[in-house]
């Protein structure tokens, strides 16, 4: 006996679809600003900042991809839709983050022991346009950042991407006031210092939701006492628990009952308590819940492994 409650699984992705081609088409423009800037000055800052907004914009552009993709309707064929969209564009937007980071850092130290010259002013121009034009996507997509993982992925993005427009700025003005070639070097090591840690812990994060590990901030150990504390309920066994997508965690278990409560009609009440259970005695509330309510006698009939 199972029970599921019906839902919109869209997650409000197309609302979010006119920021993020907003945001894209800034950061694209300013990837070619940077990129021009970058052959005129000389700048590693520079060219690893237009190679971070590269993959910025092919971050957006997945997150764009996803959002539209979120937005259509399941299918017998996809049960779920296409809410998983989100959490591929923020694995892969998070992996080239890493990716750009590392090279960042790799580079910077080399440069470091062999400074190349600089073109100060410029590198000063292209700074400026780059940290405008970033903090212009940061005002579109800040209202819907903390939406979905994708909208929080194309969020952190751009974050990252004014933060290295400042750490260009800055190693500008030195170089032009000191003269001090490894600023440039410096700046580079910083917008890798930025990137690291933020697109590690979203890759973290996307991961353990393809892992199908249980959701964040829910004990499922916890859970089973809940269960077990029901009415009638004698044992509770394959409990799992996982995420589809953000707001959409899932539970399902195989509840054992007293073979009294089916022949006087409680199994079939015992469903709204089983799900009230698990929608709202918990942190982490969960709407999508399947029991199974059977006897012990039925156990034989089972796989031997039972988590």
């Amino acid at each position: 006996m199972s029970h599921s409650h019906s839902h919109d699984h869209s997650g409000g992705a197309v609302e979010h679809r006119p920021r993020l081609a907003i945001a894209f088409g800034i950061t694209a423009v300013i990837l070619i600003a940077e990129v021009i800037g970058a052959v005129v000055t000389g700048s590693l800052a520079l060219l690893v900042d237009a190679a971070h907004m590269l993959t910025d914009a092919a971050g957006l552009l997945m997150a764009l991809t996803a959002a539209t993709l979120m937005g259509r309707p399941a299918t017998d064929r996809r049960t779920w839709g296409f809410r998983r969209a989100e959490v591929l564009s923020a694995t892969a937007q998070s992996t080239l983050l890493l990716a750009v980071g590392l090279y960042a850092m790799i580079d910077g130290i080399r440069r470091l022991f062999a400074p190349p010259e600089v073109a100060a002013t410029g590198l000063l121009v292209f700074g400026i346009v780059g940290l405008v034009g970033n903090i212009i996507a940061i005002v579109v997509l800040s209202s819907g950042r903390g939406a979905n993982l994708n909208m929080r992925a194309a969020f952190l993005e751009v974050v990252n991407d004014a933060l290295g427009s400042v750490a260009v700025i800055v190693g500008a003005i030195v170089i032009s006031t000191t003269g001090w070639m490894r600023a440039d070097a410096l700046a580079a090591m910083f917008i890798s210092a930025l990137i690291l840690p933020r697109a590690f812990r979203l890759l973290r994060e996307t991961t353990s939701i393809l892992l199908e590990s249980t959701p964040r901030g829910l004990d499922l150990e916890e859970v089973r006492r809940h269960l077990l504390s029901q009415d009638l309920v004698l044992s509770v066994h394959d409990l799992h628990a996982s995420q589809i997508a953000t707001g959409l965690p899932v539970l399902t278990a195989h509840v054992v009952v007293h073979e009294d409560a089916f022949h006087d009609g409680r199994a079939s009440s015992m469903l709204d308590s089983l799900q009230d259970c698990v929608a709202g005695h918990f942190d982490v509330s969960i709407e999508h819940s399947t029991f199974q309510i059977e006897t012990e006698r039925h156990a034989e009939h089972e796989h031997r492994f039972h988590p």
